[in-house]
């Protein structure tokens, strides 16, 4: 019998200062059993920052060929194409082809990601950021995140706050481009 997915819900407060975006989120994550509680931590955060109209989660690591966080239009045309963690070059370049924005965010190598795509044929290459996360401040809000749990995100001049219970964490939000290819 295969596992089924864990689902968390979140109740979020989000003040995204550095796009004017105040929202209250309340979220049900599904977090499949393959997924690590890191990875699931990065496409939360990685929803927040990119929060807009039309946004939603995929079924992440068991999506298969979509990415972890889409954007739609009105008419259901991708606008928006959001991974998480290591995608590779053949999966970015898919979602170039198909949503005029491409994101990653990982919370893994930033330096060593950007030297894999390196050469590698991606399209719009140089429009696409990838947003590095610091891996300890990932790891500490994994652990802090149960099933139900609120969260206050906040997001000004490049630096992340995020506050669960009596506890805030924070990290810079380091935003890098590929090369063009």
């Amino acid at each position: 019998m295969a596992l089924s997915a864990t689902i968390y819900n979140l109740s979020i407060e989000l003040s995204d200062v550095d796009r004017g975006v105040y929202e209250t989120l309340d979220l049900r994550v599904a977090r499949q059993p393959s997924e690590s509680a890191e990875f699931m931590t990065v496409r939360l955060l990685a929803y927040c920052l990119e929060y807009t109209e039309g946004i939603s989660l995929s079924q992440g690591v068991a999506a298969g060929d979509e990415p972890a966080i889409w954007v739609r239009d009105l008419t259901g045309q991708p606008t928006a194409w959001i991974e998480v963690g290591l995608p590779d070059a053949e999966r970015i370049h898919r979602g170039s082809r198909m949503a005029e924005r491409v994101a990653v965010y990982t919370h893994r190598d930033v330096e060593q990601f950007l030297s894999q795509l390196a050469g590698k044929k991606i399209h719009r290459a140089e429009e696409i950021a990838v947003y590095g996360l610091d891996r300890r401040f990932v790891d500490q809000l994994a652990a802090l995140i149960d099933r139900r749990t609120a969260l206050t995100i906040t997001k000004t001049s490049g630096e992340l706050y995020v506050a669960v219970g009596n506890q805030t964490l924070n990290t810079a939000v380091a935003e890098h481009r590929l090369a063009g290819n």
